[in-house]
């Protein structure tokens, strides 16, 4: 007589599903390439600024050891190299498809009314764009980005849920994300949440792609006007330099690693629901997917910051942004994401984000200031990209 041995079916889940199950504590990402909603702590993972893709790998390791099965680390990294992290192994991983049709979190009321503080003050924001321009004159630096922030403040708590429901309806082809960054002594739980439209950087198997964006134009309602945007963009002389260095460091940096490697000789423009971005798809083949080194974290860390988010040269810029920004980024420009016991994983850059707490949330944007800028459109750059955030609060910069 046979026997067979009965296995429980693997549940099934819809991306709808993930996004309306979402919590804040949660850890949720959405793509292109699929939808995670990770939920409980099994373990945190702490490692040391710099190592962190090795702790990573050594967490997984330990965690397999112990019979988890597929485990995956997830979370967020900031963005100076002794900034915060929150990366945990979850205790619950849920996968579904790519977000499409059916998404929920759209129409449920207005969130609001805000009180907006502007992050450091305009005026004060050109001001750090000249110093900077007059540093790169002087040939101090090539590049460097100036970020802001804007603080909104509600009469009643931000629903988080709502939020991201959101963002991932209005762009479901964004790399979205809400991640839980509570610290001990934060008076009440913090999230940063966002849509970013860059990809710092994918791998499955021995296949890694990135997708540097730099040089940008916001998108107007006027199809025509648009099309005017695109062309301007892909004409401009100091967006095309701008963007010339982003998606050079990118190449060298992945270069190391890959046997094989594919940067095409022009940009091409993509467009989010606020914005255009000159865009370059790098794509490349590992010459040792073993090498703990070249697991997504490890290449994500080699690649950050680019100077999309920082400037060139990177220790340089890193060092002026410290001096001209009044208030230090925490998660915004960094990175978020997930990773595997394989090295297999996704990595965005935290732009398009915001930090939520309580009442509160802070939302970034930052723009390259290169020779040629000019520091009034540059703040305006800033209020376009605003733009994502804003939208999905019901809220409105004021002059």
């Amino acid at each position: 007589m046979s026997s067979s041995v009965l296995t429980r079916p693997v549940p099934g889940y819809r991306a709808a599903d993930l996004l309306a199950a979402y919590l804040p504590g949660s850890f949720y990402y959405s793509s292109p390439s699929g939808t995670v909603l990770a939920d409980g702590v099994r373990a945190i993972v702490r490692t040391d600024p710099g190592r962190r893709a090795e702790g990573v790998a050594a967490a997984l390791e330990s965690a397999v050891a112990d019979g988890e099965s597929e485990p995956i680390v997830v979370g967020a990294i900031g963005f100076r190299p002794d900034s915060d992290a929150s990366l945990v192994i979850p205790a619950v991983v849920r996968r579904a498809g790519p977000p499409g049709s059916g998404l929920p979190g759209g129409a449920a009321g207005a969130l609001g009314p805000w009180t907006i503080a502007p992050r450091p003050a305009r005026e004060d924001y050109i001001a750090a764009a000249v110093e900077a321009l007059r540093r790169i004159g002087r040939g101090d630096l090539e590049k460097v980005v100036l970020a802001r922030s804007l603080e909104l403040t509600a009469p009643e708590p931000v629903p988080v849920p709502r939020l991201l429901g959101r963002m991932v309806q209005a762009n479901p082809a964004a790399h979205a994300f809400a991640v839980d960054i509570t610290e001990p002594g934060d008076r009440a739980p913090r999230t940063l949440v966002g849509a970013s439209p860059e990809l710092l950087v994918s791998r499955r198997g021995a296949t890694v792609v990135a997708n540097p964006l730099a040089g940008s134009r916001p998108r107007s309602d006027d199809e025509a006007e648009n099309r005017r945007r695109i062309a301007d963009l892909l004409t401009s002389d100091k967006d095309r330099r701008e963007h010339a260095h982003v998606a050079a460091q990118v190449g060298e940096v992945l270069g190391r690693f890959c046997a094989d490697l594919q940067v095409p000789a022009e940009p091409e423009v993509i467009g989010t629901p606020t914005m255009w971005h000159l865009s370059t798809r790098i794509t490349g083949t590992l010459a040792d997917p073993r090498d703990p080194a070249a697991s997504s974290l490890g290449l994500a860390e080699a690649l950050h910051p680019t100077p999309a988010v920082c400037g060139t040269p990177t220790g340089l810029a890193r060092d002026l942004i410290a001096e001209l920004e009044p208030h230090d980024r925490g998660y915004y420009s960094g990175l978020v994401g997930w990773t595997d016991a394989d090295g297999d994983g996704e990595w965005v850059v935290t732009i398009r984000c915001a930090e939520v707490c309580d009442r509160t949330v802070r939302v970034f944007a930052g723009a390259g200031i290169v020779a040629g800028s000019d520091p009034a459109a540059e703040l305006a750059e800033t209020s376009a990209k605003f733009r994502t955030l804003l939208g999905a609060l019901d809220a409105e910069e004021t002059s």
